[in-house]
Parts: C-alpha cells; sequence; structure tokens
C-alpha cells in the first residue's frame, strides 16, 4: 500500500485531514506533518521520521503539500532524492483528498496515485453561477 503524509504552512494538513475525515473515515498509512511557525527549527527533522517511518511501513509515500515552492514543498522535495518511492504533489486540495483516499488500493502504485491526484486536483478547481433573482423579476 502507498502511504500518504499531508503537510503544509499553520493548520493546513489540520483542516484537510479533518475534512477528509468527515467525508472518507479515517484513513490508514495516512499522517500529517504541520509546517507551524514556531516548531520551524524543528520541522525538516519532524517530515523526514514520518515520512521515513512511512515509507519503512509501506510500498511508497505519496506527500501532499499545499504550493510548490515553500519550505513543506522544499523540504519533500529533499526526501524524494534520498528516499526511493518517494512522489510530491503540490496545491493539494480536498476534492483531490478525498478522491485519491477512495481510489487507493493495495495494488495501486504511486505513479498511478500521482497521476490521479493530478488530475482531479485541477478539476476540483472551478467556478459557477446561479442567475440571481432580480434577474428573474427584469423578465416580468
Amino acid at each position: 500500500m502507498i502511504g500518504f503524509i499531508l503537510t503544509g504552512h499553520g493548520h493546513f494538513s489540520n483542516g484537510l485531514k479533518s475534512s477528509v475525515d468527515m467525508v472518507a473515515g479515517p484513513q490508514e498509512k495516512f499522517e500529517i506533518v504541520p509546517f507551524e511557525e514556531e516548531a520551524a527549527g524543528a520541522y525538516a527533522d519532524k517530515l523526514r521520521e514520518a515520512v521515513t517511518a512511512m515509507r519503512n511501513d509501506t510500498d511508497g509515500v505519496l506527500v501532499f503539500v499545499d504550493l510548490m515552492g515553500g519550505t513543506p514543498f522544499n523540504q519533500s522535495m529533499l526526501l524524494t532524492s534520498q528516499l526511493d518511492n518517494i512522489a510530491v504533489v503540490a496545491g493539494t486540495n480536498l476534492p483531490m483528498l478525498i478522491d485519491i483516499v477512495m481510489a487507493r488500493t493495495d495494488t495501486s502504485t504511486l505513479a498511478e496515485l500521482v497521476d490521479e491526484a493530478v488530475t482531479v486536483g485541477k478539476e476540483g478547481v472551478c467556478t459557477m453561477s446561479l442567475d440571481s433573482a432580480a434577474a428573474d423579476d427584469d423578465d416580468e
């Protein structure tokens, strides 16, 4: 099974994990590592420990981060050069996570889950509108 690590600035990972649990139920092999200002010095070590432990217990690790270029992304990318079967997806959103936890099976590969996450993440960003009630009044 591929393990998941969710990280990002502030309470990003806490909030998304809470939402995933509410919609899809608690997930096995799914951990969070928040990047909080007061713990910035220890963040790299915490992330490394979490990813290494997850990697030792799974077939690979998919690290979800909030945005490309930030500390969580940069630290996660460093780990990809030091450990095998680690991938990073930036721009994580709730539709992506809900889909990916539902799509993951014991036989899922890291590459399949990365492709699925990126596709669904992009599809989850959209805009919609409803006609206003004022437009209905104009018709009468």
